[in-house]
């Protein structure tokens, strides 16, 4: 048996990938161990882990879920440097208080979330092995493939790569504040500091939830980087209550901006009228954003929810709206759901670039974002058979990606040989 622990943020998009990766692990007879903050410990209690609270005077209870909220009304660079600063403050707590719960509990290795950098200097510094997950889309730089944040499509010329530089130097100096707390803390514990972000992974294995058919292609990766197809289960997600008798057998449109870039009400309303007259019916889920009863009078009279049992319905959907989300878009791959998708902020807008550039759907930039363009490129994925198509081609490949159970494979490989895991 391995006493694994887990650092992972505590929103749920990053914990709908992590706790059924965890909870495969204690399946197979390993010790589960999650450290993080107090707003994630009724989920991960819930699916059947032990819990460390750190940073209770940073964030108390119900904190995060207010900055969250604050959040859910930004968009673009402002969510990212929001997003960033939240990160900063999650990172201060973790590699204070993190540390010592690792050696108190007797943890043997810890699985840390990708975009946690600081986690795998937490191993470093008390002696135990780490492996990278990847739960959002892959953050690993390399010149050929665009910042994760920027909606630039894949272009193996000059310029794109001459445009991804510049990129990555912004987003270098967006995220300065971070990779200082964390050179702080290396220089104090006597340990190297990282000569760029990639080295902050694990030299061990490096696992993404995402095909790889779904990545830009990539030409850097280290050899211990492994694609498995997403980790989802309905099982780990809390009843939903829905008005199944509702659906009126018409092809469904599914519209889900995400739970937290989803404030943005007047996008809901402008969802509703590029809908309006077609013939399907659209469910709208608002996220807890919002409740149906306070917004206005809708076009077409959309059926809206404020939360939706997602993998239930994403098996009767059409087409999804989405805000580029990587679990919502990953599920709807895994139903072969063809998408428009309309990024918010953060990782969306790269997620957005993969959605066209694979060909599963279409992309319109919030920005430009009207009840005419909208219209237009629903009603084209609608129509056209290219985008079904290879949105079925995309569930295939997670099909025969292996999912769950190679992500542990590989994990338990680790633990067991000490050595790089190659793909």
């Amino acid at each position: 048996m391995t006493h694994f622990g887990i650092i992972c943020p505590a929103e749920s998009g990053h914990l709908n990938t992590m706790l059924p990766l965890a909870q495969e692990l204690l399946r197979r007879g390993n010790r589960i161990t999650f450290i993080g903050l107090q707003d994630a410990q009724e989920k991960t209690i819930a699916a059947g882990l032990e819990f460390r609270v750190i940073g209770e005077d940073i964030f108390p209870k119900g904190r995060l879920k207010e900055r969250l909220a604050e959040l859910g009304k930004l968009s673009g660079l402002a969510a990212l440097k929001y997003t960033l600063q939240i990160f900063k403050d999650d990172a201060t707590v973790i590699l204070r208080d993190a540390p010592e719960i690792v050696k108190e509990s007797g943890i043997d290795a810890l699985l840390v979330d990708q975009s946690i950098q600081a986690g795998g200097t937490v191993a470093e510094f008390v002696g135990v092995p780490f492996i990278t997950i990847c739960s959002a889309v892959v953050l690993n730089r390399e010149p050929g493939v665009p910042p994760f944040n920027t909606p630039w499509q894949y272009s193996p010329t000059w310029w794109g790569t001459l445009r991804n530089k510049l990129g990555y130097r912004i987003l270098t100096q967006v995220v300065k504040p971070i990779r200082n707390l964390i050179d702080e803390y290396r220089q104090n514990w006597n340990l190297p500091l990282y000569s760029e972000v990639n080295k902050s992974y694990s030299p061990l294995a490096q696992i993404s939830h995402q095909p790889a058919e779904f990545e830009f292609p990539r030409q850097n990766l280290p050899k211990w980087f492994h694609f498995t197809g997403p980790y989802h289960y309905s099982a780990n997600r809390e009843p939903v209550p829905f008005p199944w008798d509702k659906l009126t057998g018409q092809p469904l449109i599914y519209a889900s901006m995400g739970t937290l870039q989803n404030r943005l009400v007047d996008v809901f309303e402008t969802i509703a009228s590029a809908c309006n007259g077609l013939d399907a019916q659209l469910v709208m889920t608002l996220g807890g954003s919002a409740s149906p009863e306070s917004l206005p009078e809708l076009p077409g009279n959309p059926l809206v929810v404020g939360y939706a049992p997602q993998l239930e319905l994403l098996q009767k959907t059409t087409l999804t709206i989405t805000h580029g989300g990587m679990n919502t878009t990953l599920e709807c791959l895994t139903n072969g759901v063809p998408m428009v998708a309309i990024p918010v902020a953060n990782d969306q807008p790269g997620i957005a670039a993969r959605i066209a550039w694979t060909g599963a759907g279409e992309v319109v930039p919030l920005k430009k974002l009207s009840v005419e363009r909208l219209n237009k490129a629903v009603k084209q994925v609608l129509t056209e058979d290219s985008y079904k198509n290879n949105a079925l081609r995309l569930q295939e490949a997670i099909k025969q990606g292996g999912g769950v159970s190679k992500a542990a494979d590989i994990i338990e490989q680790v633990v067991s040989t000490g050595e790089p895991v190659l793909a």
